[in-house]
């Protein structure tokens, strides 16, 4: 563990030193992640990207990536392309990135059940903005605007989420 990781605990998330309020999934942590259980899943998870809305906020770090219009993340576990970024055209079932609310305005990605993803094993482990505080997550782990955009500017590619 370092003061590059983002460490869950009781009061928050602890980062760099400061301690920084957040919610979780609907049920809390488990050990035993399935799709659509709305739990956050414990382990150790490595930051592997950053995605931003350029058309509403500047890019965090240099290596954040764009959010287009197509810009689309598939949740449905019959696909190949199971908790990957896909693009629309995208018959299947997914999430829209580009949201007209600024829950996914700034996504960080982890790297939990991806690259090989295992279908039913749960689907996009994001770090994103809040609904409001204390409102629960299906699974992510969210912040207030102005705590995940702190939190942004200074994470590293090796910053890790330890829940």
């Amino acid at each position: 563990m370092t003061p590059d990781d983002l460490v869950l605990t009781r009061q928050g998330v602890r980062f760099q030193g400061r301690l920084y309020p957040c919610t979780i999934g609907k049920t809390g942590v488990t050990h035993t992640k399935q799709e659509g259980d709305k739990a956050t899943p414990a382990g150790i998870h490595r930051i592997v990207g950053m995605l931003y809305r350029p058309d509403r906020i500047p890019a965090p770090v240099p290596w954040a990536v764009p959010i287009g219009p197509r810009d689309l993340w598939s949740d449905d576990v019959t696909q190949p392309q199971y908790n990957s970024l896909v693009q629309t055209p995208y018959p299947h079932s997914h999430e829209a990135l580009r949201r007209a609310d600024p829950l996914y305005d700034l996504v960080i990605l982890t790297d939990w059940n991806w690259p090989d993803a295992v279908p039913g094993r749960g689907s996009a482990i994001f770090i994103h903005q809040q609904r409001r505080p204390g409102y629960p997550t299906e699974g992510c782990v969210a912040f207030s605007r102005a705590h995940l955009h702190d939190i942004a500017a200074r994470l590293t590619r090796h910053s890790r989420l330890i829940v």
